[in-house]
């Protein structure tokens, strides 16, 4: 019977075991499809590079999730998605001419900033739709990408920070202010000082609880200045491909910034809108497990970001709005450095040097086996000194009495 009993468990075993090889292989960072393309023609490593470009906005290095949040921005708007994958391209082609660091090329780290430059161009253009000569303007300061992003580098590197959507708030806020409204061949919106947070109209009883749930999507997807909730169930579907985890702290991230947009006042257009949602979700993924291991100390300290992102985000926006500009993700940025450069003698709250960042289930891997290591290392050290003493004290009294 024991052999009975067996038989079907042998039979199992090699079964799961390929199901979790073919699930692994698109889940996390699909490190084995990059394998794969390492061995391919140039133009299939830069579509690989394109789509993880994508992704990355979101934390995300795969290159599946980057096709599905590019597909959900073709649903959104496709001169916005043209303008995004033409952005992501010149972006990773100018860092490969400048001759930046190919492992970061191909994790997509110099394609995002691409990505985010292209949409927000388009999406700020008072032109409207295929104008074709935002191409010009939009392949120039996407190609700055890598330029600013390589400056800034050299400088954050000093507190072994990433430079997160920096390059893309200089290189936009550049652009709109140096163009402006009123410009013959790139006019922008027409950003009006934000001098006031409560419109006389709104109050509790006009809140649309239906929309007030689909702003948590909404939110998600604003990160790209999409407003579709399905943009954003697709982003939410290519982050869960990923990463569960990022995933969940994007969705408790927008929740946050709507519940702080409701605390704070805010006209519900903008909260409908997923405003309030976007900069709290990426500052909620950021701590949340991706540059801090993630531990239910470190899931707090992402929530409270994120409610400080909000507060963030309604001062930037005032302050921006005076000038003509859009807060971009300046208050994601500011408020995930605050929080990356906090000390603290808590051993769980443990952030990670930047060079073995990767999906928090990754992280938490990695942790998992420094910690066995350091505990292997401890252990072998421990016996060394006790050899070591036994080796001073003359060694162990055994057998004396045979020579007595």
């Amino acid at each position: 019977m024991y052999e009975q009993n067996n038989q079907p468990l042998h039979k199992e075993v090699p079964i799961s075991s390929f199901l979790f090889k073919v699930v692994g292989f698109f889940t996390g960072d699909m490190h084995l499809c990059g394998k794969w393309v390492k061995r391919q023609a140039l133009v299939v490593q830069l579509l690989d590079w394109i789509f993880r470009g994508v992704a990355q906005v979101m934390f995300v290095n795969n290159p599946l999730s980057g096709l599905l949040i590019t597909t959900g921005l073709f649903l959104q708007n496709p001169w916005w998605a043209l303008n995004g994958l033409l952005g992501t391209i010149v972006s990773t082609v100018s860092a490969i001419l400048l001759g930046q660091n190919r492992e970061a090329i191909s994790a997509g780290l110099y394609g995002y900033n691409g990505t985010l430059v292209g949409i927000l161009m388009a999406v700020f253009s008072a032109k409207g739709s295929w104008y074709w000569w935002l191409l010009l303007p939009n392949g120039f300061m996407s190609m700055m990408c890598p330029v600013v992003s390589s400056a800034l580098s050299s400088v954050a590197s000093k507190w072994d920070l990433p430079i997160f959507t920096l390059p893309f708030n200089i290189l936009v806020c550049l652009h709109i202010a140096a163009t402006g409204p009123n410009h013959l061949y790139f006019p922008q919106v027409n950003i009006q000082p934000n001098d006031r947070l409560h419109p006389p109209n709104d109050s509790i009883q006009s809140l649309n609880i239906t929309q007030l749930f689909l702003s948590v999507p909404v939110g998600v997807g604003q990160v790209y200045g999409c407003d579709s909730p399905w943009t954003g169930g697709l982003i939410l579907l290519a982050l869960l491909l990923s990463s569960p985890t990022i995933a969940f702290h994007a969705i408790l991230g927008s929740a946050a910034g709507m519940l702080s947009g409701l605390a704070l006042a805010a006209p519900h257009k903008d909260i409908y809108s997923g405003l309030w949602g976007c900069n709290c979700a990426l500052s909620c993924i950021a701590i949340g497990g991706v540059f801090y291991v993630i531990t239910w100390q470190t899931h707090l300290l992402a929530l409270i970001c994120a409610f400080f992102c909000a507060y963030m985000t309604a001062a930037i926006s005032k302050l921006m709005s005076v000038l003509a500009l859009p807060a971009c993700t300046w208050p994601f940025c500011l408020s995930a450095f605050i929080f990356l450069l906090i000390s603290s003698e808590i051993p769980a709250i443990c952030r990670l040097p930047l060079y073995v960042v990767s999906c928090p289930e990754e992280n938490r891997r990695y942790q998992k086996r420094m910690k066995a290591a350091e505990e292997a290392q401890h252990s072998q050290q421990s016996s060394s000194q006790d050899k070591a003493q036994l080796t001073e004290d003359g060694g162990p009294d055994v057998g004396c009495s045979d020579y007595d």
